[in-house]
């Protein structure tokens, strides 16, 4: 409250109470995305966004053109560019009660990159960080990254900024989207904008709208458990419960360090479940919702581990194909781009080698469901088997894993002819007496990555399973075993870290895949 004097007494003075936040309001407000050093998508109506008071007329101008629109009685408002050119520096100028400038935009291309811990990863923990380091000087690449955290409703507005690549800010890049969008950069010679939004440690389900998964009848033992956690949450009990985790952490951590061993990671404090980083579209409200609908050309996705080693019912390896296409479908139908491109990492090799078939696991499954996900009209995938280390979940070659991803972008999407898209992919089979012929596609100069061809596995109808000889006819890979005279199924690489090396012309492995699927 206000006191002003008024013939010598004082008087509360509500009016200047409320006069002070409608002038806050009517300042024109942008989302975090929309801001200096930003990178706008070429050839797209892009559109940008805000909030102003009801009824405000905001007016935008940028590279020749000029539009306004005025904000509703939620006093949010959009604007749609006319489509843009690649280039710039431009000046984003917006303005209503009050002007903003936004400064260093460039026209290119934009890409989301999204995930868990792998597309969290930096440059600076990559390999060969310092070789990079010194080549980064790469101002027409920038990232966003979305510092937002997890929601329980759907957020406006986001936290961040935009970077432009040197030396000093490369480090703190995702690995992954900046090898992809180096690839991009140096190949198509346009600007790029990456903007990196990922947790460590994440499923999928918490990435996808609570309106996408809600009702789908294969999740409904998820949901079940997280009402039934959230609905029996004590916090008194939780802290008491962390408290002793960490003292007896303590103790573990000072031996390990002691004995020159790395620690364990220390408990996690307490949280209501409802707001858990793993909670359904909890990370989709807090962290992706802010970005929409901002103009893209499409999504990277390097996500998978987490659901692979769950024991949550219904977040496991077996539904990670029906959540991967929800994911897909909810955020095109929110971003209203159409189908617009998505790739994702599959699942490299890890833990202990293993040289003959094994039962299926939820490393397994979670690759096999990214496989049968490709079906989802206008997707990719980088094939990443020999790229990962068996001890390690957070392998350090994201030049690797970049560049492949890159390498379908340029072909599926960017129609760049010389390039290969992909690595093999199973085409389907004949079985031929007592052999099998194998069909891939993307098997144009199809050879052994060593001496011998490695990684197939064959059985009758027993289900027995030995290791194969194959050999390549051209384009396909014949499979038999001298002791199986009537085949029934192939597998190939099906193992977490399988010893298996058929590669393609370029240099790509072929993915793993089984024929005796359900």
């Amino acid at each position: 409250m206000i006191l002003v004097s008024h013939k010598s007494s004082w008087l509360p003075v509500v009016v200047l109470l409320s006069f002070v936040p409608i002038a806050a309001r009517a300042d024109v407000r942008l989302p975090a995305v929309i801001s200096d050093h930003m990178v706008l998508q070429q050839d797209i109506a892009a559109p940008i966004w805000g909030w102003a008071d009801n009824g405000e007329e905001v007016t935008i101008s940028i590279a020749g053109q000029s539009k306004s629109a005025k904000a509703g009685a939620d006093g949010k408002w959009m604007i749609k560019l006319d489509k843009l050119t690649t280039g710039g520096p431009h000046e984003l100028i917006v303005k209503g009660k009050n002007t903003l400038k936004i400064a260093d935009v460039l026209i290119g291309e934009v890409w989301l990159g999204s995930g868990q811990s792998n597309m969290a990863m930096t440059v600076s923990r990559s390999k060969d960080f310092e070789v990079e380091q010194a080549a980064a000087n790469l101002p027409n690449i920038r990232m966003f990254r979305e510092n937002s955290v997890a929601a329980t409703e759907p957020q406006e507005g986001g936290s961040g900024k935009w970077e432009v690549c040197s030396a000093e800010t490369v480090g703190s890049f995702s690995a992954t989207a900046f090898f992809f969008g180096r690839e991009l950069h140096k190949t198509l010679k346009l600007p790029v904008g990456l903007i990196n939004s990922s947790v460590g440690g994440t499923p999928i389900e918490a990435w996808t709208s609570m309106p996408a998964q809600k009702d789908l009848a294969e999740l409904k033992p998820l949901f079940a458990r997280w009402d039934n956690d959230t609905a029996t949450y004590e916090p008194d009990k939780a802290k008491a419960q962390f408290d002793k985790q960490f003292a007896d952490w303590r103790t573990v951590a000072k031996k390990a360090r002691d004995e020159g061993k790395q620690p364990p990671r220390p408990p996690q404090l307490p949280v209501n479940p409802r707001k858990n980083s793993h909670h359904p579209a909890v990370l989709f409200n807090g962290k992706i919702a802010p970005l929409i609908p901002y103009a893209i050309r499409g999504a990277i996705w390097y996500q998978g581990e987490s659901n692979a080693n769950s024991t949550r019912q219904g977040a496991g390896a077996d539904n990670y194909g029906l959540q991967l296409r929800t994911m897909i479908a909810d955020w095109r139908s929110l971003w209203r781009q159409g189908d617009f491109p998505v790739a994702w990492v599959q699942l490299p090799l890890f833990h202990k080698a293993q040289s003959e078939p094994v039962e299926e696991t939820g490393w397994t499954i979670v690759r096999e469901q990214m496989l049968k996900t490709l079906k989802v009209p206008n997707t990719g995938m980088a094939i990443t088997l020999d790229l990962g280390e068996a001890n390690d979940i957070h392998p350090k070659d994201k030049q690797g894993v970049g560049k492949r991803l890159a390498m379908w972008a340029l072909a599926k999407v960017y129609n760049q002819k010389a390039v290969i898209a992909s690595g093999p992919l199973p085409d389907g089979y004949e079985i031929v007496g007592e052999e099998v012929v194998l069909s891939f596609r993307y098997s144009g100069g199809l050879k052994a990555n060593g001496e011998e061809l490695k990684g197939f596995a064959i059985a009758g109808a027993d289900q027995k399973w030995l290791p194969a000889k194959a050999r390549i006819d051209g384009e396909e890979v014949i499979v038999w075993h001298p002791d199986i005279k009537q085949p029934k199924a192939v597998r190939y690489a099906w193992a977490d870290n399988p010893d298996a090396n058929l590669v393609n012309g370029a240099g790509l492995p072929a993915s793993p895949f089984r024929t005796d699927t359900k």
